[in-house]
């Protein structure tokens, strides 16, 4: 049964799109064939630059997915840049759409990669939350975090809606070059809490490790 690893955030523009193609490229090097999918994404207008990002990288280290569109990796896509929630004027979620994208594209690897939008709690119709889809595909998480003040309140808040779901999951950080206060502000906090810092840069190797083994 092929691997599904559910790449989300405490927020949008965190780092889930670098964070997958990092997870693609690591677990590439392994010798596991890679695929990736990305069920919605808004902001769409003539390109979907997300999915065209994930497709390109895709290809370059899986050739089964040579003949794989855009709108594969991509199924739903709406213009407005905005929850799907409200980019879709609350049209209900089409599962049966994601499940066949998924079926075609679980052909192809050992490992799939699913990027969510946003943060878990990010609505995508009236009954559906972003963090439903972890649980609907089976998936494992990656919760993917910032390293900036306040990044402490985020990362519990979202850990916590993912235990309340009993979703496994591991946590990666996401540190910029003006981050430089982390490990003097909020780092210590993880750790002498017992919780693992795990950084996406640099230890990418660890995260695939736990995440596959999960």
């Amino acid at each position: 049964m092929t691997k599904r690893i559910f790449v989300t955030a405490t927020n949008t523009d965190v780092g889930k799109t670098y964070t997958t193609k990092l997870l693609l490229k690591e677990f590439a090097s392994r010798g596991i064939r890679v695929g990736v999918i990305k069920p919605i994404e808004t902001g769409v207008v003539e390109n979907a630059p997300d999915g065209d990002t994930l497709l390109l990288t895709v290809k370059r280290l899986n050739s089964e997915f040579e003949n794989i569109k855009v709108e594969d990796i991509v199924p739903i896509t709406y213009e407005l840049p905005a929850a799907p929630f409200v980019a879709s004027k609350n049209t209900p979620l089409d599962f049966a759409k994601l499940d066949k994208a998924i079926e075609k594209l679980e052909k192809l690897c050992d490992v799939l990669i699913i990027e969510g939008a946003g943060g878990l709690y990010v609505p995508i119709d009236e009954k559906t939350m972003m963090i439903d889809l972890i649980k609907y595909f089976k998936a494992t998480a990656l919760l993917v975090t910032h390293c900036s003040l306040g990044c402490i309140n985020d990362t519990l808040l979202s850990k916590k809606a993912l235990e309340d779901r009993n979703i496994q999951h591991v946590v990666a950080f996401s540190c910029r070059q003006n981050d430089e206060n982390f490990e003097t502000v909020s780092a210590p906090y993880f750790l002498q809490t017992g919780q693992k810092v795990l950084k996406v840069n640099d230890d990418i190797d660890t995260l695939c490790d736990v995440l596959y083994n999960l």
